[in-house]
This record gives C-alpha cells, sequence and structure tokens, in this order.
C-alpha cells in the first residue's frame, strides 16, 4: 500500500511530521512512504530510514503529478493542507486525509484574544490523519537523522569545539520570534560556559554583534558557517540548546536535549511548543500582554513598536537556569 505524504516546508514544520511518518511505516504492514517536500529543504529527510522514496517540489509540479500517476499512489496524507495541495489531491483523484488546521482558532486568538485552541500539539493533529488506518502515536518523540557525512566538520571548526558547551540558536523566520542581539548577548555574559551560536547566513551580523557585546569570551560563532544538517550536529553534541521558536528547537527536541525555548509574538498554546523534549526544558514568555499574539507566524517587526514580548524577557532568569543546567 502506498501512502503519499505532503508537507513541503518549513524545517520545524517537516520535522513535526516524523512520527506520522515512523508510525505510519511501522504499525501499517507493507506500508511504502513517499513523501513530497520542497528541494530546499530535503536534506531534513534525506536520511530518514522510514521513507521509501522522497518527492522533490522545485516548480515541476507538472511533471512530479505526472509522476506519481505512474507511481499508482493509494492514500494521500495530507499535512499541510494549502492551495498546492489540493491540487495535487484535485489531479491524482485520491482518497485524502487532511489534518485540521485550526485556522478559525487561530484566528480567534490572534484577532480577538479569545482562546478556543485545542490543548492538543500539532503533532497529534498530525497523526489524527492515520486514525482510519488504525495507527496510533507510539509517543516516541521526534526523528532526525544525520548523515555521515555531516559529521565531519572541517579542522578549523571541529579542534576549537569545547568538550562541553551551549548551543544558542538566534535565527527565526521572521523578526518578532527573535531575540535581540544585546539581550542575547546578556545572557551569555551571564553564563559561565562556552557558547556555540548557531544561525543561518542572514544571523552573521546578529552573531558578531552578540559577541562584541558579551562579556563571555568564550563563545563560538558558527552562524552562516554551516550547513542545515552540520547546524543539526552542533545540537546533537551540546549539552543545551536555548532557542527562539524555529526550526532547531524542534530538532532540538528530535534529540532530547533539555531546551530553554524563547517566544515572542507566538505562544505554545499554538501548538508548537517542543514536542517530548528533556522534561527538564522551560518554556520563557511574556504573559498577559494584550496584544500577543499578534500572529500565528510573525512579522519583520513589532506592530506596535514596542516589541514588550521579547524587550521584558527575563534574561536574568534564563542564564541562571542554563548555569544550573550545566
Amino acid at each position: 500500500m502506498k501512502f503519499l505524504l505532503l508537507r513541503f516546508s518549513s524545517i520545524g514544520d517537516i520535522v513535526l511530521t516524523t512520527p506520522v511518518i515512523r508510525c505510519l511505516k511501522q504499525q501499517f504492514e507493507g506500508a511504502e512512504i513517499h513523501f513530497i517536500v520542497k528541494k530546499q529543504y530535503a536534506d531534513i529527510l534525506k536520511h530518514n530510514p522510514y521513507i521509501d522514496k522522497l518527492w522533490l517540489l522545485d516548480n515541476n509540479m507538472a511533471e512530479l503529478i505526472s509522476d506519481l500517476k505512474d507511481t499508482k499512489i493509494d492514500f494521500v496524507i495530507d499535512l499541510h493542507k494549502n492551495l498546492r495541495t489540493f491540487n495535487i489531491k484535485r489531479k491524482l483523484k485520491l482518497k485524502a486525509f487532511p489534518f485540521n488546521k485550526i485556522n478559525i482558532e487561530k484566528w480567534l486568538m490572534v484577532n480577538f484574544k479569545i482562546n478556543r485552541l485545542p490543548e492538543v500539539h500539532i503533532v497529534d493533529r498530525y497523526m489524527e490523519t492515520l486514525r482510519s488506518f488504525q495507527v496510533v502515536n507510539d509517543n516516541a518523540g521526534l526523528d532526525y537523522f544525520i548523515g555521515k557525512e555531516d559529521e565531519k566538520l572541517p579542522e578549523e571548526i571541529r579542534s576549537q569545539i569545547p568538550d562541553k558547551f551551549i548551543s544558542l540558536v538566534i535565527g527565526a523566520q521572521h523578526n518578532t520570534k527573535k531575540m535581540p542581539a544585546e539581550m542575547l548577548a546578556k545572557i551569555c555574559s551571564l553564563i559561565n560556559h562556552p557558547i556555540i551560536i548557531l544561525g543561518g547566513p542572514s544571523d552573521s551580523s546578529s552573531a558578531k554583534e552578540i559577541i562584541s557585546l558579551s562579556e563571555n569570551k568564550n563563545l563560538m560563532n558558527l552562524s552562516g558557517k554551516l550547513s542545515l544538517n552540520q547546524s543539526a550536529y552542533m545540537v546533537k553534541m551540546s549539552e543545551l540548546v536555548i532557542s527562539n521558536d524555529t526550526g532547531l528547537m524542534h530538532i532540538a527536541s528530535a534529540f532530547r536535549k533539555k531546551i530553554i525555548s524563547i517566544w515572542g509574538n507566538t505562544i505554545p498554546e499554538l501548538g508548537m511548543y517542543p514536542y517530548l523534549a528533556d522534561e527538564k526544558s522551560e518554556i520563557f514568555e511574556v504573559k498577559n500582554l494584550s496584544c500577543r499574539p499578534c500572529s500565528k507566524l510573525g512579522f519583520d517587526s513589532c506592530p506596535k513598536k514596542h516589541f514588550k514580548c521579547m524587550i521584558e524577557q527575563d534574561v536574568e532568569g534564563i542564564a541562571r537556569l542554563a548555569n544550573s543546567f550545566m
């Protein structure tokens, strides 16, 4: 039986689908798992042993549909549920099982602060798509598989990595989910342990600012210097992960790390908090702000111009907890 799973992006969202992949493969006898993802996110799943074929979406929809028809898929599990997945399902003319995006509940929370959100993690909403196949959540958490090539860091980097360190993840897709560099620098100053800064190329200037402002001289800047899977390897090797609400936070959950997650304009109640991470993990957020959440995703800048959801974060408490974990 061939199952086609749809989740095109982004890093965290794709990682959060991995229990669906694993449970379907392990619990449904003879399941052949096909997964469509955008080409730029292929590395997230390319080493996943539960996927039989990874399909890459790269402005080639017509060709992709034709190849999928030839493959003779049996069922579609829609874990993205947007216009593109609707078109795929329509053209394949197959029975599909979409997940509940709870868009109305999110809209009420963001626009009117009326909380009708279910107390259910998005992983469990993903898993609901498999109910008809008697596949259930095995509660084994998220998966993230790294290839041996991703563990072979350049010698000039590997030689400088301390035996025990904290990973500080400074990036996020939207600025209102990022703690400002000067606040992160203060946290680093209050931490008495080595810290490795992780982020993408767009975070490099922030990383340099953190290093220039911090009194902790045991900082290593790897922002923009590693691939996604190399960054995931650093997360795997770390003792603790301090992170904004972003993809590497979910990868840290997959490795069962202790996580200090920092939340800005988004809220954990939307269902994407660290899933089955180390039980000592803690969430830091500024509660009781009348403007929060201002979005289910984020903005380039604070709509209210004050950015209290980050500016009022307890940086001393974050640093104190980090020191206690180490």
